[in-house]
């Protein structure tokens, strides 16, 4: 995973990018700046172990880049090890990134179609459709036959936002509760 990070967002409480750290090893976060980019950035994405995608809504690429699955050969492994690239911001602070990194137009735009709505509940979002940082990641790891961190990014999540509107409600958090079960299930098989 790639996290592309807008101004101040890795700093938000509700930021849900960092999650996917924790769970996926190979994790690369930036910095995203409209007039500068991260020459560590560029190497990782001219690395040649990386097939990168841009994760982001068709509508809004020239369909000739949009993709809606990860490649495979005939074995069904994937012909590189794909590269999710995540542009981790609002809706506007994504939509802009997307629109002014020249170093990202050459890529494939995974485009998603998840058949539930978003589970996030933190930040009010302008459409049920957009889809946390986190809850993108993880739907990625599934199309990339990685099912079981997808699973285990997930439950991570839902115990992050039961966390955060605990504390945000000053409640007390019950370790015990379906959502904590759940990760430590997974955790098991991890």
């Amino acid at each position: 995973m790639c996290l592309l990070m807008a101004d101040i967002e890795p700093l938000k409480p509700s930021n849900t990018g960092w999650l996917i750290a924790d769970v996926v090893a190979d994790t690369f976060a930036f910095g995203w700046a409209r007039t500068e980019v991260d020459p560590a950035l560029l190497t990782l994405l001219s690395d040649p172990q990386w097939q990168p995608y841009v994760v982001f809504p068709a509508k809004f690429a020239d369909g000739a880049r949009v993709v809606h699955e990860v490649a495979h050969d005939a074995d069904t492994q994937p012909m590189k090890r794909p590269l999710f690239i995540l542009l981790d911001g609002t809706w506007d602070e994504a939509r802009k990134m997307f629109r002014k990194s020249p170093y990202l137009q050459n890529f494939s735009v995974l485009s998603l179609h998840p058949e539930q709505l978003s589970r996030y509940t933190l930040r009010r979002a302008q459409s049920e459709a957009h889809f946390c940082t986190a809850e993108v990641g993880a739907m990625c790891l599934s199309l990339a036959d990685d099912v079981l961190a997808g699973q285990a990014l997930n439950a991570y999540f839902d115990v992050f936002t039961t966390h955060y509107l605990k504390a945000k409600h000053q409640q007390p958090v019950d370790l015990t509760d379906d959502v904590h079960v759940r990760l430590q299930e997974l955790a098991k098989h991890s």
